[in-house]
């Protein structure tokens, strides 16, 4: 049984999705918040499997709850609900920890799909959507400073094989593990053992984050 819990500062909302996901038998709803501080306390009582978290909120928006989720440690995840053509806080959603995302107005199936996908340790967010996302964004990355000029210098990326390397550029770019093991001859479960291997190695959370890796690392630059 997924436990969820829904965050919004729209009753009807949440509303909305307590019903939907109330007619699941592999789910139930731990609680509901109204804003990113709710969310943070009842998290931390509750410890669902899923916080389904709004972004904008009065007082502590969904951006710094979800920071402040993932550094506590709790192995509660979070999926971050998000208008993506107008919401330009997705990318900073992405790299407070949150999982994935889902666009507010998806179907049924998706967000139950989605919900599912981010409890049993999957990343929600397409490798398709992942790379436009990141695209989109680019601007948010830093741009001196924060992460070394050449890939090979920074130590997140060091313990990776050349193949790993190569694995994670293309993951980057967009392409699925079918692509993958289609494009580069590999048998699909030696790309999931490769893949496996990179997020153990660079200490990402999913597969979301360790496109965000590359990007922050300039193993991959935005087009």
């Amino acid at each position: 049984m997924t436990t969820v819990l829904i965050v919004d500062d729209q009753p009807m909302q949440r509303f909305g999705f307590r019903m939907l996901l109330e007619s699941q038998d592999d789910m139930t709803v731990a609680g509901e918040a109204g804003n990113g501080s709710e969310a943070i306390r009842m998290t931390a009582e509750l410890h669902p499997d899923v916080v389904l978290m709004d972004i904008r909120m009065p007082g502590l928006d969904g951006i710094e709850a979800t920071r402040r989720i993932v550094a506590s440690g709790d192995r509660t995840r979070v999926l971050i609900l998000t208008t993506f053509d107008l919401d330009e806080y997705a990318y900073d959603g992405l790299r407070a920890g949150a999982s994935g995302f889902l666009i507010k107005d998806a179907l049924p199936e998706e967000l139950l799909s989605g919900i599912r996908a981010v409890a049993s340790g999957d990343a929600v967010v397409a490798p398709s959507l992942t790379r436009r996302l990141l695209d989109t964004y680019a601007d948010h990355l830093p741009t001196s400073g924060s992460s070394p000029a050449d890939p090979a210098d920074d130590p997140r990326l060091a313990s990776l094989t050349e193949r790993e390397r190569e694995i994670l550029t293309v993951i980057s770019q967009g392409w699925t593990n079918a692509e993958i093991s289609s494009r580069l001859h590999l048998a699909e479960s030696t790309v999931k053992t490769h893949v496996g291997r990179i997020l153990a190695k660079t200490g990402a959370r999913d597969r979301v984050q360790a496109v965000i890796l590359a990007y922050d690392t300039r193993l991959v630059r935005p087009s």
